[in-house]
């Protein structure tokens, strides 16, 4: 696959209704279930994401969609990023960061002077872990509804 400067890629504010969206987070549901104990499972499905504090956005190759997320309103300061996924086709192309970038510069025109968000803990998340790091996130403790998980692992952006 080339590399996001290739692919023809549109960014969209998604209103969860359409049937590429719904199929594409069904897999995701199905795909956190098989590597997550149900009780660290903290993806949403469509219904959890259709509320008026979440923002959510899908990425487009073309016809093709190649990934999607989402930024929760936690209060006046602070966002979370929900539900970030990428096509497994479309993984180590640039999509997850073009997003990533997206979603931090959402949370910034929002007044947001934190992002934050959590992801599992096992080998199958490294390499979503990594790409926060590069993005400048760091490691921090539970936040919001979360309680300390072994399974589970929290991550901060200052923006």
């Amino acid at each position: 696959r080339a590399m996001a400067a290739a692919l023809d890629l549109v960014i969209r504010l998604d209103d969860l209704a359409g049937p590429e969206i719904a199929a594409f987070m069904d897999e995701h549901v199905a795909e956190m279930k098989r590597v997550t104990p149900p009780e660290s499972k903290h993806a949403l499905d469509l219904e959890g994401l259709r509320r008026p504090d979440i923002q959510f956005w899908t990425i487009w190759d073309g016809a093709v969609l190649a990934g999607c997320g989402g930024l929760k309103r936690l209060d006046s300061h602070q966002g979370e990023i929900k539900a970030m996924r990428t096509r497994a086709s479309y993984r180590g192309t640039g999509v997850a960061s073009s997003m990533l970038r997206h979603i931090v510069d959402r949370a910034r025109a929002a007044g947001y002077h934190e992002l934050l968000l959590e992801t599992g803990s096992f080998e199958f998340f490294e390499a979503a872990r990594q790409l926060y790091l590069k993005h400048g996130f760091d490691y921090c403790g539970p936040f919001g509804d979360y309680v300390a998980d072994p399974n589970s692992v929290f991550m901060m952006r200052r923006l």
